[in-house]
């Protein structure tokens, strides 16, 4: 471990930590662009819309995972440039446990309150139907939904990285042969894509459950290792809550804007829905880089080695850039051809391709916001963790949006995200400069 993350080349341990992370992700996206192209093509707008409303589900589920598995991580990652091996498996096995019971907890809530937790995500009496199927089948699979981050984030820390990309991969990889079979073989419609999904995760938990046994040293399943004082329980929260809220947030961005759009009619909702397909393929690489990197900046830090996290951290944002800058240019440029790959309707492709085109534009801004905001989760800074979570997607994007939606309406809707990005990255900046002072001397 000390080899890898200390000695060797910045440049080949990010790319080893960061590609299988990208890689796992990106397999991740292609399964949900197929799952909206699948369902795009039944040609059915309030099918797609309630696949759409549904979606948040998902995210909610991803952000209760990351108290565990981003917070746990990050404080596993300090522990081994402490070379603190024996609190970190209690650190892991607390994480995993406590994770499992959490989503028990969740399935339960989460089919109580059904129909006011849709009416909230902008179910309307012509997609509730298709939006609930959806909804019932994730809120019975929250289990494996959420237990699949967990471990993930767990084993990466020990350098495990290509271990946790297989076991998403093949996961995935089952749920996009099983999606057109349910939806279209068993006409299952919404649940079908449901259960499909749902079948995936535990695919993918049974994998990871297996290369913990197998492969991992000092990420460990034994429960009664779960137990641990207070103070390290504090710091798990304390990095796991601003991880989860910025997965809350991201919930809460697409809930709003979902009802923002909703009354402009089910078109425009369906569009938005294949925008954010698209944007997510290109932010989950982002995603995927600045996550690969958490384990090298938590150990470096808890290691104290300054000159060599300053490396990695101008490194990570460099590619960040680059990337977006590459990437984001030639979508803006193909927008219109790619949305009609989705659903070839002459008023959905024209509203896609300019929201897509709107959402690009910041797409180097928000490379440099997940830079801030995973170092700030990395070296276990709370308060700049927590300040970068309800910023971009929370109160920032809040604001924004209501006030661009009263001044210009639908465009203001559209463009709100591009400045609640800029508004974000310039905060990021500041803090960033402000926790690094004195250590980049």
């Amino acid at each position: 471990m000390e080899e890898l993350f200390v000695k060797a080349p910045v440049k080949k341990v990010y790319f080893q930590l960061a590609l299988p992370v990208v890689l796992g992700m990106l397999t991740t996206m292609i399964y949900s662009l197929a799952d909206t192209m699948f369902v795009a093509k039944t040609g059915d707008p309030n099918l797609v819309a309630g696949i759409t409303i549904g979606a948040p589900l998902f995210t909610f589920l991803l952000a209760v995972a990351d108290i565990f598995g981003l917070g746990g991580s990050s404080v596993i990652s300090r522990l081994f440039g402490e070379k603190n091996y024996t609190l970190s498996r209690r650190v892991s096995s607390f994480s995993i446990y406590w994770g499992i019971l959490t989503s028990i907890v969740l399935t339960v809530l989460l089919l109580w309150f059904e129909k006011p937790i849709l009416l909230i995500l902008g179910a309307k009496a012509t997609t509730y139907q298709d939006a609930a199927a959806f909804y019932r089948v994730l809120a019975v699979g929250a289990f494996a939904v959420v237990f699949s981050v967990i471990p993930q984030n767990l084993i990466r820390t020990e350098g495990l990285a290509f271990q946790a990309m297989l076991a998403s991969m093949i996961g995935t990889i089952l749920a996009i042969i099983l999606d057109p079979i349910f939806l279209f073989g068993l006409k299952m419609g919404a649940l079908g894509v449901g259960i499909a999904n749902v079948t995936g995760y535990l695919v993918t938990d049974l994998i990871l459950v297996y290369f913990i046994w197998q492969r991992a040293q000092y990420v460990s399943l034994d429960p009664r290792l779960a137990r641990l004082d207070g103070q390290t329980v504090k710091e798990v929260i304390a990095i796991g809550i601003p991880s989860s809220i910025t997965n809350f947030a991201q919930t809460f961005g697409m809930a709003l804007l979902n009802s923002s759009l909703a009354v402009y009619g089910a078109q425009q909702v369906a569009a938005m829905g294949i925008t954010q397909k698209i944007y997510g393929v290109v932010i989950l690489v982002i995603v995927g880089f600045t996550f690969g990197a958490q384990p090298l900046i938590g150990y470096n830090y808890g290691a104290k080695n300054w000159s060599r996290l300053k490396e990695i951290l101008h490194f990570d944002m460099l590619v960040q850039i680059v990337y977006a800058i590459l990437v984001g240019g030639v979508l803006i440029i193909a927008a219109r051809p790619v949305t009609g790959l989705f659903m070839n309707q002459p008023e959905i492709v024209t509203a896609g391709a300019y929201m897509l085109r709107a959402t690009l534009l910041t797409t180097p801004l928000v490379g440099l916001i997940l830079v801030y905001t995973t170092v700030f989760q990395s070296i276990g800074n709370a308060w700049a963790a927590f300040a970068m979570a309800v910023s971009r997607q929370g109160i920032i994007y809040f604001i924004a949006l209501e006030i661009l939606k009263m001044t210009n309406g639908y465009h203001g809707i559209v463009w709100a995200q591009a400045v609640a990005d800029l508004i974000t990255c310039l905060c990021g900046y500041f803090i960033y400069r402000y926790v690094f002072q004195n250590k980049e001397q």
